[in-house]
């Protein structure tokens, strides 16, 4: 039986994939869990429409996260932290602060979308964390710790 995929089913294939199963895996498990429908003609057309949508909504997101790529790559974030007389951290500098410190220059950027290079930064220097705008345009973006 042919089947188009609503969801990601492990070791079988993502969603809106068209694949061929047999007749009681979809009639038993994938279609009653809401995992797939039949690939009717009308299904397919459907599905090729969705498509075709997705992929130019998809190029706007694109084009919107590469703008604001190329503006972030050239700003200079410096983030204030509390320290010893030897340079360290009173805690840490995590995803948070930075996202905080690149909101303040007018970006709206979400702490999950940071990826820093340790999971928490606990001296003063300067670091490079990436930033996932969107998942085929990720930046790397230099940021300093600095006493306060």
């Amino acid at each position: 039986m042919e089947i188009i995929l609503k969801q990601d089913v492990e070791r079988l294939g993502s969603k809106d994939d068209v694949i061929m199963v047999k007749d009681g895996y979809a009639r038993n498990y994938l279609i009653p869990q809401k995992k797939a429908i039949e690939a009717s003609v009308s299904a397919k057309k459907v599905l090729a429409e969705n498509i075709r949508q997705r992929a130019h909504k998809e190029a706007k997101l694109k084009n919107e996260a590469q703008k604001i790529a190329d503006q972030l790559v050239n700003k200079k974030i410096t983030i204030g932290a509390k320290t010893s007389t030897l340079g360290k951290i009173f805690g840490s500098v995590n995803t948070i602060q930075l996202a905080e410190a690149i909101n303040k220059k007018g970006f709206e950027i979400d702490r999950k979308q940071i990826m820093l290079p340790e999971d928490h930064i606990k001296e003063v220097g300067t670091y490079t964390a990436k930033i996932k705008l969107h998942k085929e345009v990720i930046i790397e973006i230099e940021f300093e710790v600095v006493a306060e």
